[in-house]
């Protein structure tokens, strides 16, 4: 029986049925690695959807950057409506790691902004792998870093049940036992609170609330209500609630904690001692004694993650539980579903860095006397540590690394693409000036980009520095071009108001650095003009260059100039690549009579929404809601339901600028209750 289905208007074209068939005969073969080779533009997400299709298996999807991630389950949602796609990403809007800098004695403190709605997908995440079989979860790679035991998670759900024996105070007692937090004022996920004898929950997945009416010592009732208009939804008989932690640790478990912890302590304490560190021994005996007081009293204290190993049961060194441990497993242990990493040329890297980097800051905090030893057991997996807890894997990427070359069993090449579109046509030119009949890159691109935006299209130029790309923006402007810039400094509203400007031609130059490589759809661009292309190094290796040539492939007059005094290899290898693709393209495209059309891609205008925003905000500012409170109240509610819809699409732009919007009310309603009390 098939429970993943794949719901699409289009059937795989160009060389997606060839891809998928190789795909999947590889995988009935047991092969354990294979890599999508394919161009941009061509469907990759679309093979792999067909792929999961034919393998049924719950399958991981691993992405670079949380962006990207969010694009891909939003892809991922249409292509199987019916079945469980869920977003598992980092839950911090910002975080600075706890660090010490022993050469100017400088101790940073860990700080930690937690975004509720990403908490809240992740927790759908784990609950939905351990609830049904067809689950995609599309994560970035924090699905690597420390989580609570399955089984403990697993182990305290409640079960609900219509009619089942249950007495009011036992119920509450049993909340808070599994971290749910009493509350008087309006429910968030993971809290309740209890109303006459009726108790009203709201899980840590989702946004709405469950009442449980008790009459006498029995469920008498399970009603589903909308969180923001309370509207009644639906009835249930049954229904059941998982912790609102990941991390869940039983009583017996926290008083052995408390004693290997100590006896750790004291270990570490004869260690510095013994080599002569009191200031160390002193540091250490404070915080840990602080720390463990804490956990005694209230059952938590900052930083308590660094204590995990001992709250989980696990051996020194042996790795953490991750959002792996939650995919089904075989009766031996061995993985039973499918893992897909997106964008491999840069996820693998990523994947393969996580530890060591954890692991030397760790260390320095131990060895100062600022944390136990067992705190370097709180960290992300090795990278040998997570290919053992992964089957199989697909590769996917426009240009290959060197890890899944040696690696994979079979290479699945994806050049053709469904539009007809071809690889765009590269040229070298010169960086420098060699006579009045050549005025050098600067000056050419100019020319260059002239012509193109006197014919409607938009451009693109790639530079090596932020200042590069800053300077460039401004001399272009002064030579009547319209330029903006765009590189890492600018923040993620910002840049999605740039792009979408551009797309929308309110300017025509668009002025980058790395970021420009992956996960941009400008189907718009008509000519990228890489500037320094000579220089070698990560923004100039094969790799990158035909990333960025690949971003001109969305438009059939698409077309990149390489500025560069010596052609090195990086230069030598992208344009044999490029252009081995392009003939096959046209090839292809000349034996089945296909003439190649530009990609239309609506344009959402977010800048409508920005705008929409300030002026929701200024309106605050004169408007006179003295006596009305009901009215705020009640657009506060229509924006917390508008911001939950949009998570649910994960639309996190739009969500952002609500919360915005509501914070904002919110901080009026309450200035104008207290003018008025």
């Amino acid at each position: 029986m098939s429970i993943f289905k794949l719901k699409s208007p289009y059937k795989p074209a160009g060389d997606q049925p060839k891809a998928i068939a190789a795909l999947v005969d590889g995988l009935e073969k047991g092969e354990r690695y294979q890599t999508l080779l394919g161009v941009t533009g061509s469907g990759k997400t679309f093979t792999m959807a067909n792929v999961i299709a034919a393998a049924q298996k719950p399958t991981l999807v691993i992405a670079h950057n949380k962006t990207l991630a969010a694009q891909l389950a939003q892809e991922y949602r249409e292509f199987f409506p019916e079945n469980a796609v869920h977003y598992f990403v980092s839950y911090y809007d910002f975080y600075q790691p706890e660090a010490y800098m022993p050469i100017t004695d400088t101790y940073i403190e860990k700080e930690a902004e937690i975004n509720e709605e990403i908490d809240r997908l992740r927790h759908a995440s784990t609950q939905a792998l351990l609830t049904r079989h067809d689950v995609i979860i599309v994560a970035s790679v924090s699905c690597i870093y420390g989580l609570g035991s399955p089984e403990e998670y697993q182990k305290v759900n409640i079960k609900i049940e219509k009619g089942m024996a249950i007495s009011r105070g036992d119920f509450l007692r049993t909340l808070i036992g599994i971290h749910f937090e009493r509350t008087n004022a309006d429910l968030f996920p993971g809290q309740f609170r209890a109303i006459g004898n009726a108790v009203e929950i709201m899980p840590v997945n989702e946004k709405i609330i469950y009442r449980i009416a008790i009459a006498g010592e029995a469920v008498e009732n399970i009603s589903v209500i909308d969180a923001v208009s309370r509207v009644h939804i639906r009835d249930e008989q049954v229904f059941f609630l998982f912790p609102a932690k990941h991390f869940i640790t039983d009583s017996e478990q926290v008083k052995t904690a408390i004693k290997t912890i100590k006896s750790e302590l004291a270990e570490q304490l004869k260690y510095f001692e013994k080599s002569g560190k009191p200031l160390e021994a002193e540091r250490l005996k404070r915080r840990t004694s602080y720390d463990l007081a804490l956990i005694r009293e209230v059952g938590y204290c900052s930083g308590i993650e660094n204590y995990s190993r001992h709250f989980s049961g696990k051996l020194p060194g042996e790795p953490p539980d991750t959002l792996l441990s939650y995919f089904p497993h075989l009766p031996d242990g061995s993985p039973d579903f499918l893992t897909v990493i997106d964008e491999s040329h840069v996820t693998v890297p990523q994947l393969s860095g996580m530890y060591a980097g954890d692991s030397s800051r760790k260390q320095t905090l131990v060895e100062f006397g600022f944390r136990l030893p067992s705190a370097k057991d709180n960290r992300p997996l090795k990278f040998n540590e997570f290919e053992e807890r992964v089957g199989q894997v697909v590769y996917t990427s426009a240009t290959l690394g060197s890890y899944e070359l040696k690696n994979s069993a079979r290479v699945v090449e994806q050049v053709i693409r469904p539009t007809g579109l071809v690889d765009p046509e590269v040229m070298i030119r010169p960086i420098v000036a060699r006579d009045k009949s050549y005025p050098g890159q600067i000056l050419d691109f100019i020319a260059e980009a002239e012509k193109t935006i006197k014919g409607g299209g938009r451009v693109i130029a790639t530079t090596l520095t932020k200042k590069m790309a800053e300077d460039l923006s401004v001399f272009l402007k002064e030579k009547g071009i319209k330029a903006e810039y765009l590189h890492s400094d600018i923040k993620t509203i910002e840049r999605i108001e740039i792009l979408t400007k551009f797309r929308s031609g309110d300017f025509d130059c668009l002025v980058g650095v790395n970021l420009l490589r992956e996960g941009l759809d400008l189907p718009e661009v008509e000519l990228i003009g890489i500037l320094d292309a000579d220089k070698e190094g990560f923004l100039r290796s094969d790799t990158s260059l035909i990333q960025i040539i690949g971003r001109a492939a969305r438009n059939v007059k698409g077309r990149v100039i390489l500025y560069a005094d010596v052609l090195t290899g990086s230069i030598g290898r992208a344009m044999g690549e490029t252009n081995r693709r392009r003939a096959l393209q046209i090839a292809y495209n000349k034996e089945h009579g296909i003439t190649p059309k530009t990609i239309v891609k609506k344009i959402r205008d977010i800048t409508a929404e920005l705008d929409l925003h300030k002026k929701t905000v200024r309106a605050l500012v004169n408007l006179d809601l003295a006596g009305q409170p009901k009215d705020l109240k009640r657009i506060i509610r229509d924006k917390e339901r508008q911001i939950n819809a949009a998570v649910k699409i994960l639309d996190f732009e739009s969500a952002a600028l609500l919360r915005d919007e509501i914070k904002s009310l919110k901080e009026e309603l309450d200035r104008r209750g207290n003018n008025t009390g």
